[in-house]
């Protein structure tokens, strides 16, 4: 016993042991069993949480059923009164197919709504059996359009010269003034002259005689100062462009000097220019200007000179070769000028086209001339004139600014690729003149050319597939993305006014 308590005297002190743990030896360690207890209480919680919202769930369950049991019962056969022949068993039907045509009367949702109500009504969709209005400006100004340009293109005899002059005709009606700077085949004449408009017969031998240099009137808006310096910029473009036209190139930077100083010796001398001083000017200068003596003058001004003496002396003689003896009048609800009676290549229909247009512009320019609507019948004679393509553009651009809403009709859309060569300027011109329009409209057209106006406006397989199976009078119209197959609708009255059958409709002096 003492030597038992003499060892336990000796041995070291023990350290307290906490009763909830367990030491082990160096064969590993186990957690503490409080640590256990707290998992065990933790799971309890969770079971406990699991077990309160299951409860809920339940209980949420079945306040449905009672809700639904609550509710009163309806007979499989329905039951009396406004309620009778309801089922509660799925109605089944068979499949029904028809054409869209017919469908539209069903579910008239199948079709556009169209464009509204507001502005000239052109005739019928063909998808939906409704009204199909169009106005650029009304549109223009809800933002449906971002330009009130308008392409039309389609077959010969499928209608579309009858679209634009009953586009013409009814713009009238709105308070709108229309333009046509050029009508190579007369067909304006009658619709002109219907609708109490002007038409000037320009032709060699007609009394009717233009000067492309006239001031024109001059816009209420526009100071003394700014209109002289605008009428010299547009005879200088007009003549620059005549010399150009009759020459069939670009004139070399001497030729223009001498072009410029004939022109500004002609206005100097006279109040009212004419043609015929401009030539003489170049033929035979008087002064020298900067950069060119009298000589030099004469010598770089000799065949833009002569190429000018065409409209002076030439086979275009008597038509722009003195002052105007006719007036153009702004307020007049329709202005066309008849070239039919022009005969030659479509280089001097150009030119005179030219000459007409530079005439009319002042009035074009007009901002206080309200809204107008210029018509290019037959465009694809002018989109070879590459100073004529220049001076459309123009107009194509300012048209917003002008309240311009530019017509132009041709028979495909591969007119515009067989301007120029292919990179060239006036290919660019005429593509630009394209891609400036918002509203493209497109009579039936052969497969091949359906093709290719799908790949150039991005037209879809079902839009492409409509162009050759449109009937006489129906076009595709493309609204900037959206597409409508409209019919035009034309009232008696207007299709006589506008037939342009009747020569091959009579034989021998009577209608057949």
């Amino acid at each position: 016993m003492a030597r038992r308590a003499k060892e336990a005297a000796d041995a070291p002190p023990r350290l307290p042991v906490d009763p909830d743990s367990r030491v082990y030896g160096v064969a590993g360690w186990s957690p503490a069993r409080k640590a256990r207890r707290h998992v065990r209480a933790a799971r309890r919680v969770e079971v406990e949480h699991r077990r309160q919202l299951m409860a809920e769930r339940r209980a949420e369950l079945e306040a449905l059923r009672q809700e639904q049991r609550d509710r009163p019962y309806l007979p499989a056969g329905g039951e009396p009164g406004p309620a009778a022949g309801r089922s509660y068993r799925r109605l089944t039907m068979a499949p029904h197919r028809a054409t869209s045509e017919v469908l539209a009367g069903a579910y008239p949702f199948l079709a556009e709504e169209g464009l509204g109500a507001a502005g000239i009504l052109i005739g019928q969709d063909a998808w939906s059996g409704s009204a199909f209005c169009f106005d650029p400006w009304e549109l223009y100004r809800q933002g449906a359009l971002t330009n009130p340009n308008v392409f039309l293109a389609g077959q010969i005899g499928r209608g579309k010269s009858t679209l634009a002059k009953s586009l013409a005709v009814r713009c009238v009606a709105f308070g709108r003034r229309v333009y046509v700077p050029g009508d190579p085949k007369g067909e304006w004449t009658v619709v002109t002259r219907a609708v109490g408009g002007q038409a000037v017969e320009l032709g060699v031998g007609s009394p009717a005689r233009l000067n492309p240099l006239d001031e024109g009137p001059r816009p209420s808006t526009v100071g003394e100062a700014s209109w002289r310096a605008q009428v010299v910029a547009r005879r200088m473009g007009l003549v620059a462009a005549l010399a150009e036209s009759t020459l069939g190139r670009p004139l070399q930077a001497t030729e223009r000097t001498a072009l410029d100083t004939a022109l500004a010796d002609a206005q100097a001398n006279n109040d009212d220019p004419v043609l015929p001083m401009v030539v003489d000017a170049m033929l035979d200068p008087q002064q020298a200007t900067a950069g060119s003596s009298v000589d030099q003058l004469r010598a770089d001004g000799r065949e833009a000179g002569h190429a000018l003496t065409r409209l002076v002396r030439g086979d275009l003689a008597g038509l722009f070769d003195g002052p105007s003896t006719v007036r153009f009048d702004p307020s007049l609800p329709m202005l066309s000028l008849d070239l039919s009676a022009i005969t030659g290549s479509d280089t001097l229909i150009g030119m005179v086209m030219t000459c007409a247009s530079t005439w009319m512009e002042a009035a074009l320019a007009d901002i206080d001339g309200g809204q107008r609507l210029v018509v290019y019948d037959e465009a694809w004679r002018l989109l070879a004139q590459p100073a004529l393509l220049a001076r459309m553009q123009a107009q194509w651009k300012l048209s917003r600014a002008w309240g311009l809403a530019n017509l132009m009709v041709v028979h495909r859309l591969s007119d515009l690729d067989a301007v120029g060569e292919a990179g060239s300027q006036s290919r660019g011109l005429a593509q630009g003149l394209l891609g400036d329009t918002a509203t493209r409209i497109l009579y039936n057209e052969p497969f091949d050319e359906a093709q290719a106006a799908g790949k150039v406006l991005g037209l879809t397989s079902v839009e492409v597939a409509q162009l050759p199976e449109l009937a006489r009078g129906e076009g595709l119209w493309r609204v900037n993305e959206r597409a409508f197959v409209v019919r035009h609708l034309c009232t008696p009255d207007e299709l006589a006014l506008f037939d342009t059958d009747s020569r091959m409709l009579t034989i021998r002096g009577r209608a057949g």
